[in-house]
């Protein structure tokens, strides 16, 4: 069997609004941090990230965050693309309350991965609906980076 590689997709700047802490659930502190805009570039996938989304996000006791997000872009030649993006962002704890103030953070010193799903009725993009994806990603105050690549 091949061992799987890498190909780059898209780098996104992911702009985001103000949280809403919902509270402690079962499971840990719950989250609602908007998804307000944003942009997209890459080679075979470019656009805009549209006010139409938010990470519902799960703090477990260690400090690791679970990501779960929901948004949809709008690509340079005006396809909808739905993106589901799922995945962990954990480090030391000094590290994720500097996180949590809003301070910029080398993500090397933080887990972040994850794996989006992408949906589309659009032909020319239809092949996004058939590819395993990963990601690595760093959160800014304001926002998050993210960068998406295919598997091979």
């Amino acid at each position: 069997m091949n061992t799987p590689a890498l190909r780059h997709l898209a780098d996104l700047n992911v702009e985001l609004g103000t949280p809403v802490e919902i509270g402690d659930g079962h499971r840990g502190r719950r989250r609602i941090i908007p998804i307000v805009g944003g942009r997209v570039t890459g080679e075979r996938l470019s656009g805009e990230i549209l006010n139409l989304g938010a990470d519902w996000q799960t703090i477990f006791a260690d400090g690791t965050a679970e990501l779960d997000t929901r948004y949809a872009m709008r690509t340079h030649d005006g396809v909808l693309i739905d993106i589901r993006n799922f995945g962990f962002r954990h480090g030391p704890e000094p590290v994720l309350a500097a996180l949590a103030r809003g301070e910029t953070v080398d993500p090397s010193q933080y887990y972040m991965r994850t794996h989006p799903r992408f949906e589309t009725g659009d032909p020319r993009y239809e092949w996004l609906n058939r590819t395993i994806c990963i990601g690595t990603g760093a959160r800014l105050a304001n926002a998050v980076r993210v960068t998406f690549f295919e598997v091979l």
